[in-house]
Order: structure tokens, then C-alpha cells, then sequence
């Protein structure tokens, strides 16, 4: 037998993830307050599950009824340091829930006077109204983070004194009595579209990854993926890759991806040889690859559908070939590096049995229920709805994976808590949101982008590939310390107007959910590019590398993040946009080749070790292998047989040199 692998404890998980991870952050509380406390939280699973299945109440109540469970239980269980106590509350946030059942309890009470209310808002509302929004701003401060709470006071800001503002950032400013209406007591705001996928769609779908969670599935995943890939060249890190691209499916987050995963990957990586930056940089970049894995996407699937303004089959479909090409330029890269450092897979007492996995195969069927029924256009909360109920179900096949009366708790407990960060993400970016909408502020600046690139080449080629460029740097920088569903809202609120502003200077519109998908991938790959790598900050407390060095190796890992997003704007096809199986399949051919000849270039190995020119020519073909064009692809092909050829030839060559010399040396 080997030697066990030494893993995280669930409580060193635990304190990893409140120190990378703001929506882990929470309470540890004892006694009746940890039971009121989680009676809330069975309460608002309870309230979602109601409106889920019977119906929602009219937008203003399901949203203010979402928004205050959420407010309140932030309160509750989120100090307002991140090194506060956290075993007990301190009472001003007693004071701070009471606010919030407060303001947010307006709207039911008052639903038909404020409805027929016409004109300016009260003095009363105004201090209701400004009490709500420093509210929000605060929770999100404590849930979210710091850096989608500065964005939108700035916004706010913005457009209180917009008359000051410079150049074409100038705007009649808003009054006061005129920001706080349209932040609260409109659809404009807070209580925006964000939120109203918060008090849905999102909701449910978290509800259903808490209760996949209760059935093991966690834990299978990790089975099903040392199972077909333990056993291969560089085992562990392919290991890594398979079982984040699964727990991709009911995670939410990258961090959270990156711990629970990594708890027990990296320790196998660098056990089998792997450097501790490697092995660190192989769980982030995949982990973060799980935020753009169909179906849910970190929930951003479901904010697509209303920003976007397509149907879910279209957002999930567009994302598969996008997935595949990542997960494959990971995997390629992993295999590489074990070649190239001589790794081999795992021993076989460490792989579990096959008929130990495939006993366990029916957790996977929730999964593919809530594929099915997305894909027969069912709606997504009955969806949502019926994956929980197959989840159930499906847990009582068998003992060890059935979920009792005290799981079935725990679940809507569970549901509720990851909930919140969302909740809050989404009430602050309604802010964000709102003021866009009031100012134009989206537009200003997609302009603005775009006439950057202006200054520089009016070829509309050039035009086009500089104002995707700026556009990735700014997704970069709003992407950084965000959650995935606050990312996307923020990206595609203010990056995103840039690739629209193109569409009127170009003979080929580009497609609206190829702009969206590509302000999502590049605020997703936030978490893994230096200096602020959550993700890879999150692997590094595993493996004991160093953030940055690891934040740099994930970030060569994840190239296809980098490169992937130019190729379905140039060519939409490969979003599965406007195509037909044959140009797919040639479109896939020449990605994977491209992605095999980069992956080559990047680690500095194909069936040998490679010279430094050879790395750049690499990289040279697989980059025109990936680049739209008849004439491109030619070229790259060219490079691509002949840096095969050469290896060959060469590994060959010096094969038989060294048996000659060594054939001389015995007979001497």
C-alpha cells in the first residue's frame, strides 16, 4: 500500500476559504441564536420553494420579501470585520437587521399606495429609500467584498454630480429626492433585473447544488474522476481537471471550487512530483474553468437570459465547445508537463474500484434531468424544482446516500446561506445597473473604448481587435475580487457597450451573445490573473507556493481563457451560432490542433524538449491554427506537420547517435 495522502480538514478548508473567500466569511454561533438563526434560513428556502412552485408575487414583493431574508441574515452572520468575533454578534447589527426588516417590509404594507403613487416620493421615503441603499451597500461590503461596493458608490456619485464631470462623461446630475426614487422605488434599482434572478431562477438553482451536496455528490465526483483519469500520464492534475469541470455544475464559486477540490488534489499532484507553483496553478485554473461549465455557469447563465435577451438552451449550448476547448488546453498542458518532468499516473491501490464508482453512477442523473428538461423548454424554476426532487429521489437508492429529515434541513440551510452573497451581489448591482440606465454612463463609455482605439487605426479589422483588447483589460480589472454573478453584471454593464458600438462600423455584426459571453470569460479569468488571484491565493494555502508564481502558472494554464473569447467574436460559429455540423467539425479540428501546438509552445515540450525558437513557432501555429481564415489555417497546418516531422526526425536522429555510442562503447 502507499503512503495516505495528507488532506485538509474540513474545518482547514473552512478557515482557507473564509480567508480567500468573502461569501465564506460567516459566524460560527452556538446555542438559541445559531437556532433562530437557522430557522430564517429554512424559512427563506421555504418562502423560494413556495413562489418556486406556486407562483411568485408581484415583482416589488418577491424581490423587497428576497432582498430583506437576505439583508437581515447578512447581518446576523457576516461581521463587519473580516477578523470580527465570530462567536458572537455585536448589537449594532442587531440594530442593522431590525433596519432592514423595516425598509424592506414597506413594500408589502404599502404596495397599493406606493403603486399609485404619482410624481416625487415623501420625506418619509426619502429616509427609507437612503436607509435601504446603505444597507445594501453595507451587506455587500461584508458578503461580496470591497470592490463591487466601490464601483457602485462611485456610480452612485456619478450620478449625483454628473454635472461636474469632464468631456463626455458630463450628465445633468440627478437630485437626491430623484437618485433614491429610482434606486428603490422602481424596478430601475435595487429591486432591478439582478435581483429579480436572484429571487428566482438563481435561488432555486443554489437550493438544488445544496441538496446534490447532501447526496455525496461531492465526494463522487472526486471517485468518478481519479477512476478515468488516475491512472494516466500526470494523474492527479488530470484528476483535478475532470472533477472541477464537475463540481463546476453546483458550485458557485471559484475559491470554493479551488479548496474542496484542491484539499485533496494538490496534496496528489505535488506527492507525484509536480512542483508546489504547478500543482497550485493546474487546481485554480481549473476550478475557475468550472464558472464557465454548462449548465448553471455560476449561476450566470440565468442573468444572461434576461440581459442577453435569449432563451437558456442558446446560452448553455454556446458555452459547451468554449468549455471543452479550455478543459482540453489544461489537460494538454498537464500531460505535457508530466511528460516532460517524467510523472507517471497513480499507483493502483489508490484508484477506486470501478463497481465501487459505478454503484454510485445514479447521483449524475439530477444533472442530466435538469438538461432534459431545459431542453424541452420547461421553465426554469419548474426545472429547478424538479432537479430537487429528483435529487431526493435519487438519494435513496441507496442508504449512505439518502437524504433524511435532518439533511433535507441542513439543505435548505445550506441553500440559503450560499444565497446570500448572491442576494446582495445582485441588490449592488442593481445600483450599477440603474445608474447606466439613467446617465447613458454604458454607453459614454463603450464609446469611449472604441474611440481609444480609434486614435490608433481606423482599419476596421485593426479597430475591431483593439477595442476587444481594451475591452478584455477593463473585464479584467471589474473582474477582480468579484463573485460570478456580480462579475458578469458589471462586465456586461460597462464593458460590454464597447463591442456593441463596433457593430455600426462593421460589415458583420457581431452576434449579441458572443459580446456577452466575451466580457463573461474574461471577468471570470480575473480570479487566476495576477495580482489579485483569489483563486490561485486560495490553491497556495494547499500547496505552500507563492500566490504570484502560481497566479502566473494558472494564468499560462488557462491561455484558451485568453484566446478563446477573440475566437467566437470572429467567429460565432463556434458559439454554434449560424453554422452547420461540417464547419463545426473543421472549426474543432483546427482549435484542438491549435490549442495542442500552443499548449506545446507554452510548457516547452511535444515529444521532446523544445529549443527556444521552436516554443515561439509553436505558438506562432497554433495561434494561426486558431485564427478564423482559410489562408491562416493552411499556414498553421504547414508549421504544425512540420514541427511533428522535425521532432520525429530529430528524436530519431539522436536516438541512434546514442545507440551507436553505445554500441561502440561495448565493443571497445
Amino acid at each position: 500500500m502507499s503512503e495516505k495522502i495528507e488532506q485538509l480538514s474540513e474545518k482547514e478548508q473552512q478557515e482557507l476559504m473564509q480567508k480567500y473567500d468573502t461569501e465564506s466569511n460567516t459566524r460560527h454561533l452556538k446555542g438559541t441564536i445559531f437556532v433562530v438563526i437557522s430557522l430564517i434560513m429554512v424559512a427563506f428556502s421555504l418562502f423560494q420553494l413556495y413562489t418556486g412552485a406556486f407562483g411568485q408575487f408581484t415583482a416589488y414583493i418577491q424581490r423587497t420579501v428576497h432582498l430583506g431574508f437576505a439583508l437581515v441574515l447578512i447581518f446576523l452572520l457576516f461581521p463587519a470585520r473580516k477578523k470580527g468575533a465570530k462567536h458572537k454578534i455585536a448589537w449594532y447589527d442587531f440594530v442593522l437587521a431590525l433596519l432592514s426588516i423595516a425598509v424592506t417590509a414597506y413594500w408589502p404594507f404599502y404596495y397599493d399606495t406606493l403603486v399609485q403613487q404619482f410624481g416625487g416620493i415623501t420625506q418619509a421615503q426619502i429616509v427609507i429609500g437612503a436607509v435601504a441603499i446603505l444597507l445594501v451597500l453595507e451587506a455587500t461590503r461584508r458578503a461580496v467584498g470591497l470592490p463591487i461596493t466601490i464601483i457602485a458608490i462611485c456610480f452612485l456619485l456619478y450620478a449625483l454630480f454628473g454635472q461636474y464631470m469632464p468631456g463626455m462623461l458630463i450628465h445633468r446630475g440627478l437630485t437626491l429626492e430623484q437618485l433614491i426614487h429610482s434606486m428603490y422605488f422602481t424596478t430601475e434599482g435595487i429591486l432591478g433585473t439582478p435581483l429579480q434572478v436572484s429571487s428566482t431562477y438563481i435561488f432555486l438553482f443554489l437550493l438544488f447544488g445544496a441538496f446534490l451536496v447532501q447526496t455525496g455528490v461531492g465526494n463522487y465526483f472526486n471517485d468518478l474522476a481519479i477512476s478515468l483519469a488516475g491512472r494516466r500520464t500526470g494523474g492527479p492534475a488530470k484528476v483535478a481537471i475532470f472533477s472541477s469541470a464537475l463540481q463546476g455544475t453546483i458550485s458557485g464559486s471559484s475559491v470554493a471550487n479551488t479548496v474542496t477540490t484542491g484539499s485533496y488534489t494538490i496534496p496528489l499532484m505535488k506527492k507525484l512530483g509536480y512542483h508546489k507553483n504547478f500543482a497550485g496553478a493546474v487546481e485554480a485554473a481549473s476550478s475557475t474553468g468550472g464558472q464557465i461549465m454548462p449548465p448553471i455557469m455560476g449561476a450566470a447563465a440565468f442573468l444572461m437570459i434576461e440581459f442577453a435577451g435569449v432563451g437558456y438552451w442558446e446560452i448553455a449550448k454556446a458555452a459547451i465547445i468554449p468549455a471543452i476547448l479550455y478543459f482540453s488546453g489544461i489537460w494538454i498542458m498537464t500531460h505535457l508537463e508530466a511528460k516532460k518532468t517524467g510523472l507517471h499516473g497513480l499507483p493502483k491501490d489508490q484508484i477506486p474500484s470501478k463497481l465501487v464508482v459505478l454503484k454510485k453512477i445514479h447521483l449524475l442523473l439530477p444533472i442530466f434531468v435538469i438538461v432534459w428538461f431545459l431542453y424541452i423548454g420547461l421553465s426554469i424554476e419548474r426545472t429547478a424544482l424538479y432537479g430537487i426532487l429528483s435529487a431526493i429521489i435519487v438519494s435513496l437508492f441507496m442508504k449512505e446516500t439518502r437524504i433524511t429529515p435532518k439533511k433535507f434541513v441542513e439543505a435548505l440551510i445550506s441553500g440559503a446561506r450560499t444565497a446570500l452573497g448572491v442576494a446582495a451581489a445582485t441588490a449592488c448591482a442593481g445600483i450599477i445597473v440603474g445608474v447606466v440606465t439613467k446617465t447613458g454612463l454604458g454607453l459614454k463609455l463603450g464609446q469611449g473604448l472604441v474611440d481609444m482605439a480609434k486614435t490608433i487605426t481606423e482599419n476596421p479589422n485593426g479597430l475591431l481587435l483593439l477595442t476587444l483588447f481594451f475591452t478584455m483589460i477593463t473585464s479584467l480589472i471589474l473582474g477582480m475580487g468579484s463573485p460570478t454573478t456580480a462579475n458578469y453584471i458589471i462586465t456586461s454593464t460597462i464593458a460590454l457597450p464597447a463591442i456593441l458600438a463596433l457593430n455600426d462600423q462593421l460589415e458583420v455584426a457581431i452576434p449579441v451573445l458572443a459580446g456577452h459571453m466575451f466580457v463573461f470569460y474574461f471577468g471570470i479569468v480575473a480570479d487566476i490573473t495576477p495580482p489579485v488571484a483569489l483563486a490561485a491565493f486560495a490553491a497556495t494555502g494547499i500547496s505552500g507556493g507563492d500566490p504570484i508564481k502560481t497566479g502566473i502558472n494558472a494564468s499560462k494554464l488557462a491561455i484558451a481563457a485568453f484566446i478563446i473569447p477573440y475566437m467566437f467574436i470572429l467567429q460565432p460559429q463556434l458559439l454554434m451560432i449560424d453554422t452547420n455540423i461540417f464547419e463545426l467539425i473543421l472549426i474543432l479540428i483546427t482549435a484542438f490542433a491549435g490549442m495542442i501546438s500552443i499548449g506545446a509552445g507554452m510548457i516547452g515540450f511535444w515529444y521532446r524538449k523544445l529549443f527556444w525558437f521552436e516554443r515561439i513557432i509553436s505558438v506562432v501555429g497554433g495561434l494561426l491554427l486558431i485564427y478564423p481564415g482559410g489562408y491562416s489555417d493552411m499556414i498553421g497546418a504547414v508549421i504544425f506537420a512540420a514541427m511533428l516531422v522535425w521532432q520525429f526526425v530529430y528524436k530519431r536522429g539522436k536516438g541512434v547517435k546514442e545507440n551507436t555510442r553505445n554500441a561502440s562503447g561495448a565493443g571497445a
